[in-house]
């Protein structure tokens, strides 16, 4: 179900992504596939798994 949101709202976005604690990523969404979330930054991709989640919110 978030996987869906985060296609519709979010793909091809900047976005922050926090996961709890000090943990907030950011970069633009490039995918989100088989509950994991792919954010690319600076020349470099960072998979997140969804289920990890806290919060995702447009930069």
């Amino acid at each position: 179900m978030i996987q869906s949101f985060i296609v519709e709202h979010y793909l091809n976005k900047d976005v922050d992504v926090y996961c709890g604690g000090p943990d907030v990523f950011k970069g633009n969404v490039k995918a989100c596939a088989d509950d994991v979330l792919t954010l690319s930054s600076q020349g470099k991709l960072t998979h997140i798994a969804i289920d990890k989640i806290i919060a995702i919110w447009q930069a």
